[in-house]
């Protein structure tokens, strides 16, 4: 049997419950802890909804009647409390007399799996799977539980933790001896790792939690190593790539753009761009992640490679995750070109370029003008959406792709881009982020790029202050916050009103452009919407002042023209969902409200709150929540509200959300493709793993001493790469 086998056609419910398909699928899915046979669930600290095994002993069983509203009849249900010495759960059964003899007696200890859920205040699980663990036990349930210590696995309704374990015993049992490792022999040695026939036997039936260490010390190299040397390889077929070098002339477009600048660059911001222009003038492509904090002059630092390269005969392409980023982007280019981005128009001049945008929602008129534009090579900057890898865009000279909020991208978006150069010359690439990377993230999901990063403001930048404001707590703070957006909307100044909806509880509503939400297991009431906000706010707390409405549903014209008439101070208080989390810049907002500000991420209020203190007034940032002090969604508000470092915040949102996908598309927390290994925990691992793999595919660039290595990588882009193409 080989760990890519397929699974038998008897356990469909793997497929169906968990996606599992293959032996390897299945084996990689490590039980999420272990329980001995002498301990007690703590079931204190279960949360409702939550899919659960627990070990506890029975208290009492009994028989109560009800009436059955079909048959009108008197019948029973089983009621079971169970126990871990402290707290009590109710175990629900309905007409099923005979298990309080044959299963539940009093004193006698079993695992239990179900839906967490509540009954007349007190917790319980409905019909729950049952797994005696005494004498006359089930066989099944013996065969499995049979060691000191029993592995409980992530469950679902109808596949429960120990019918999971039964069948990965069962493909234990067919695993060869000689079971082929991706691990070289030599890393094996100098690192003490056991082989991986033997990891996960030790990881699924384990006879120690020493066993268990030393499993997932191998099991956490398998993923670290295979995921280095991935990137190792990319690294390496990059720099084999060939690439156009763009050099500056120094007497062209950027200097005139460097001229009419209004202000001078930060030290980072030179030296950033210092680097950006050697990579830009080498004869194989750049491959560069630019990160920074919330206003650190990213976007300055990018336009002037841009220039470079459109000074050097190529073009340029920013692409966008949304339109109204991509129209931010382009108003903001034109004007700080100003007649640099009018070449051949009224008012342009001879040295400057044109300035095209491609969005989905273009009329047929605009698309074909700008597609004309870019294919003659006029526009040298060319700013868009997804819009921009349609086979109808056609470049005359790509020279440069800037990828703007990579997290919102995937690897293979990134390459359909960069794959539109003419002849065989890759264009550059300059990735950026506005979302503050861990080290040890950067190595793992961006480690096929190099990292630049700017933490320096540019002057003029004000410090925000956040609160957290707890609504149901205390109305009168929620009373306070209205009534101080409206004595800073009569200073002068302006405001956002972020909520997480468009409509008032309307899920299937959800802007398309909005962060990630994190659930609440208890919602008291809907989120709070943006359109029902702006008219409560109309007619109610700041009624006479001039209100927009901006999400991801409305008319691409109606977007931009309301941003428009926000910068240009035409409106008062944009109410708007996250579409306004990047990019939007307005100097004079100087005051946020978030409603509902937990069921957004950390790094989501992050980028929100940077919207504001962007000009020469402090900014006020107040998170509007119903979530109760203690909980885990209080604590993320407390967080964001006690530092404005983005990289701190980052770790904990790392914490909160997982890895991501870290080769294919998902990066941005929904899946993960790492199953033991944790990039905050195991750093020092990630950096080991990394300068192995480097030094591997440096001396033998195909694996072709390392067949089972190479087989691995190979099935590991495949499943990148099909992920890609399922979701495109």
């Amino acid at each position: 049997m080989k760990l890519s086998d397929p699974l038998g056609k008897g356990e469909r419910l793997l497929v169906q419950e968990l996606g599992i398909r293959t032996v390897e699928d299945l084996l990689r899915r490590y039980p999420r802890r272990y329980a001995g046979r002498g301990s007690l669930t703590e079931l204190s600290e279960l949360e409702t909804g939550e899919h659960v095994t627990v070990m506890a002993r029975v208290v009492s069983a009994e028989n109560k009647p009800y009436k059955d509203k079909r048959t009108g009849q008197q019948a029973f249900r089983q009621e079971v409390i169970v126990t871990d010495g402290h707290g009590r759960l109710m175990l629900t059964f309905f007409k099923q007399a005979w298990r309080l003899n044959q299963e539940f007696q009093v004193g006698r200890v079993g695992l239990f799996a179900g839906k967490v859920t509540m009954f007349n205040n007190t917790r319980q699980l409905a019909h729950p799977d049952v797994a005696p663990l005494g004498d006359d036990e089930d066989p099944d349930a013996a065969l499995a539980f049979a060691g000191d210590l029993i592995p409980v696995y992530g469950a679902t309704a109808k596949l429960s933790s120990w019918r999971i374990l039964k069948a990965v015993r069962v493909l234990l049992a067919q695993l060869p001896d000689d079971l082929e490792d991706p691990l070289p022999d030599v890393l094996r040695g100098q690192r003490g790792l056991m082989g991986l026939r033997d990891a996960l036997v030790a990881v699924h039936v384990p006879q120690s939690q020493a066993q268990v260490a030393l499993a997932l010390k191998r099991l956490r190299w398998d993923e670290a190593f295979l995921v280095q040397t991935v990137l190792a390889l990319r690294r390496q077929a990059t720099s084999g790539l060939p690439a156009t070098p763009r050099v500056d002339p120094g007497d062209a477009i950027l200097a005139a753009f460097d001229a009419r600048l209004p202000f001078r660059l930060t030290a980072g911001q030179v030296a950033v761009s210092r680097d950006l222009m050697i990579d830009l003038g080498k004869s194989h492509p750049m491959h560069r992640l630019l990160q920074g904090e919330v206003g650190s002059g990213k976007t300055i630092v990018a336009l002037r490679a841009m220039l470079t390269v459109v000074d050097a005969g190529g073009q340029a392409a920013l692409l966008a995750p949304t339109e109204v980023l991509a129209h931010q982007h382009y108003r903001s280019i034109t004007a700080m070109l100003g007649e640099l981005a009018q070449r051949g128009r009224l008012g342009g001049t001879d040295i400057g370029t044109r300035v095209a945008l491609v969005t989905g929602s273009m009329t047929a008129a605009q698309r074909r003008e700008a597609l004309l534009d870019i294919g003659v090579g006029d526009a040298g900057i060319v700013v868009g959406t997804h819009a921009l890898l349609e086979e109808r865009v056609q470049f005359f000279d790509l020279g440069l792709v800037v990828v703007d909020e990579q997290h919102r991208f995937g690897v293979e978006q990134r390459a359909a881009l960069t794959a539109k150069s003419r002849d065989d010359s890759r264009p550059h690439v300059l990735v950026m982020t506005a979302t503050p990377i861990p080290r040890t993230v950067a190595m793992t999901v961006f480690g096929d790029l190099e990292t630049s990063t700017l933490t320096e403001l540019p002057a003029g930048r004000t410090p925000i202050v956040t609160h957290v404001v707890p609504a149901t707590e205390a109305p009168r703070l929620m009373v306070r916050t209205w009534q101080r957006m409206r004595e800073e909307v009569e200073a002068g100044r302006q405001a956002y009103v972020v909520c997480p909806r468009i409509d008032d509880g309307d899920d299937g509503n959800a802007d398309d452009d909005a962060a990630d939400l994190y659930e609440l297991p208890d919602r008291r009431r809907s989120a709070v919407g943006v359109v029902q906000m702006a008219q409560a706010l109309e007619q109610g707390e700041l009624a006479g002042k001039r209100i927009g409405v901006l999400h991801g549903q409305l008319p691409a014209d109606e977007k931009d023209a309301t941003m428009a008439r926000f910068a240009a101070g035409d409106i008062d208080v944009l109410v708007a969902t996250t579409v306004i989390e990047v990019g939007v810049d307005v100097p004079n907002a100087a005051v946020m409200v978030v409603m509902d500000a937990e069921r957004f991420g950390v790094s989501s209020l992050h980028q929100i709150r940077g919207r504001i203190g962007r000009g020469g007034h402090a900014g006020l940032c107040l998170l509007v929540t119903d979530a109760p002090p203690g909980s885990p969604a209080r604590g993320r508000l407390d967080a964001v509200a006690a530092t404005l470092d983005g990289f701190e915040l980052s770790r904990l949102d790392l914490q909160q959300r997982r890895e991501g996908d870290v080769l294919g598309v998902h990066q941005s927390g929904r899946k993960s493709s790492l199953q033991a290994l944790e990039v905050l925990r195991d750093e020092d691992l990630i950096f080991t793993a990394r300068r192995y793999a480097t030094d591997l595919v440096a001396a033998d660039p195909t694996l072709s001493g390392q067949p089972a290595l190479a087989r691995a990588v190979a099935d590991l882009e495949d499943a990148a790469r099909s992920d890609y193409l399922d979701r495109s």
